[in-house]
């Protein structure tokens, strides 16, 4: 009996210790959009809460755009299907009353990471040449703070 009463506590111990410890996972879903290409040459709008409670840095993600500093939460804000991307450039920026992050993870698992490039503490990312698929967003904050935000999408011409 003592064994197994060792055991259950082993087991629970490595369980609270994997959540306390969660990472930005893009096998979860964020709110879905599916959109094209097209359809975003307007810019477009969605309110989200910005910041988590999980640190990018302790999960030892590498974005290769930037140094990933911020925190979000564990599931993406948005999961969105990206269709006839042929011919544009995509640009994700988000307006917040806060130092906003944005992270993002293609189809392809590659991260992306900005803190300030849209200016006034906020971030903004742009593929040059997106590929029809999957996005998964996190709007984050650089200190761990939660605000209100917008992340703007839009296309461009190439």
């Amino acid at each position: 009996m003592p064994i197994k009463l060792f055991a259950m506590m082993l087991a629970g111990s490595l369980f609270a210790a994997g959540a306390a410890v969660a990472c930005p996972n893009y096998n979860l879903s964020g709110e879905s959009y599916e959109v094209s290409g097209s359809y975003l040459y307007s810019p477009r709008s969605l309110t989200v809460r910005a910041g988590g409670p999980h640190s990018i840095t302790a999960c030892g993600i590498r974005p290769n755009t930037d140094r990933g500093r911020g925190y979000v939460t564990e599931a993406p804000d948005f999961t969105i299907h990206l269709s006839g991307m042929s011919g544009y450039s995509l640009v994700m920026s988000v307006e917040s009353e806060c130092d906003s992050v944005l992270l993002i993870n293609t189809g392809a698992k590659n991260w992306y990471y900005d803190d300030d490039d849209n200016g006034a503490l906020d971030a903004r990312i742009s593929l040059s040449r997106p590929s029809n698929g999957w996005l998964d967003i996190w709007v984050g904050t650089h200190d761990g703070a939660v605000c209100d935000a917008r992340l703007v999408l839009e296309t461009f011409n190439r």
